[in-house]
């Protein structure tokens, strides 16, 4: 009966757990990209832990991040910011415009900071 009991609990051991969804994306602004994956992180993102955990409290998504309260100057040179790829099995295409870079950085913390 012992034996039965380790036998089975080896092969539950074996079984794998349920997968985990896909979440890469591509990160761009200017003439510069990276990539940032999640679960675990990694990709070319400088910041991917700090990147990955900016977007889980977003739900993965870019439009729905708080955004912090420094002080920009009112100086416009437009830079658009884009993320494409999955972000737990689901896809994701984000685009908006900022006034600038700081303004850029102020809504989406260290998510573009590569």
């Amino acid at each position: 009966m012992i034996h039965t009991m380790i036998g089975l609990a080896a092969a539950l051991s074996l079984v794998p757990g349920p997968a985990v969804a896909d979440s890469s994306l591509t990160l761009t602004y200017q003439a510069k990209a990276v990539k940032l994956t999640c679960d675990p992180s990694g990709g070319g993102h400088p910041k991917a832990d700090q990147a990955c955990a900016t977007l889980r409290g977003s739900g993965g998504n870019p439009a729905r991040l708080e955004a912090g309260d420094s002080l920009c100057m009112m100086l416009y040179q437009p830079v658009t910011a884009r993320v494409k790829g999955t972000w737990q099995g689901k896809r994701v295409k984000w685009e908006r415009t900022y006034g600038n870079s700081c303004e850029m950085t102020r809504a989406t913390g260290v998510l573009f900071q590569f």
